[in-house]
């Protein structure tokens, strides 16, 4: 038989274990800890960390280290990512058991609501949502995403979220809310920003999420950026206005966007009247494409 034929035949007979059937219902809804599924279904780690190995051979899962935990997703790209696809839709779509194992698992990571969101923060969102009327994100990276409030905002627009931040508390909470959103299509890392865990041209947005001035090197980083970003990309420079003004902020970027051989379009404060935000539109100089 055809290799394709050989690993669909692999693939089925995997799914044929109820338990490992219920992994990936779980992780194909959001990126779970061994600790959390092995909480989750009532099996002992050794079990499932075996299930787990089973699933990872026939490339049903993936695996990655978040500091001190290793979290296990149904991959969300590949050459194999279509043919993953349809096999993973048998999987039923009203089965009890994966309705109770997904509140068990919100359960586990006792989501809490979050704080409302304030007017300034609500014209920044409009803002940022018109820029995907005016184009595509497509694949999407959040450098500096906190506790996920742009990748919530933004993920139904896009193809593929990676949400990327130093502090592993507010990747726990990202990854709570990107479970009570029901998106899946939401992934966090750990990365610093000079220095990202990612391939070049892997993603068609890139967000620099009110970090770009903690940046040691800030030109460094619009750099690393680029290297991520595919042709006709774009990097949005985003920015809390507080003790440094707006026209101060724009000039920083600016040099910052020149320095790293990126085009930038004229910085928009918002809202217009006591702007709390400055939001930039850049793309490498050398991309025939204009920034929106």
């Amino acid at each position: 038989m055809k290799p394709s034929t050989e690993q669909l035949q692999a693939r089925l007979k995997s799914l044929a274990d109820p338990v490992r059937m219920r992994l990936i219902a779980l992780c194909g809804r959001a990126e779970c800890s061994v600790s959390e599924l092995t909480t989750v279904t009532g099996q002992s780690q050794p079990r499932i960390s075996q299930h787990l190995k089973q699933l990872c051979a026939v490339d049903l899962l993936e695996r990655f280290r978040d500091g001190h935990f290793v979290f296990y997703r149904v991959p969300a790209v590949g050459a194999d990512a279509t043919a993953r696809r349809r096999v993973l839709s048998l999987l039923p779509d009203d089965e009890p058991q994966f309705a109770v194992d997904l509140e068990r698992l919100r359960e586990l990571r006792d989501y809490e609501d979050a704080a409302p969101t304030a007017a300034a923060d609500r014209s920044l969102h409009r803002a940022l949502v018109e820029l995907t009327v005016a184009r595509p994100l497509g694949d999407l990276l959040d450098i500096g995403c906190g506790q996920g409030r742009l990748l919530k905002l933004l993920a139904s627009r896009a193809q593929r979220v990676v949400g990327v931040d130093i502090d592993a508390n507010a990747r726990r909470l990202a990854r709570a809310e990107m479970l009570l959103a029901d998106l899946p299509n939401c992934t966090l890392r750990h990365g610093k920003m000079g220095a990202l865990p990612f391939a070049d041209n892997e993603f068609d947005t890139i967000i620099f999420d009110d970090v770009l001035r903690e940046a040691g090197d800030p030109v460094k980083a619009l750099g690393e950026a680029q290297r991520l970003l595919r042709a006709g990309g774009r990097i949005l420079l985003l920015a809390a206005l507080g003790e440094t003004d707006a026209a101060e902020l724009k000039r920083r970027f600016s040099t910052y966007a020149a320095t790293a051989g990126l085009r930038m379009a004229p910085p928009r404060a918002i809202p217009d009247k006591s702007p709390s935000w400055l939001l930039a539109v850049a793309t490498p100089a050398d991309h025939a494409s204009a920034a929106a």
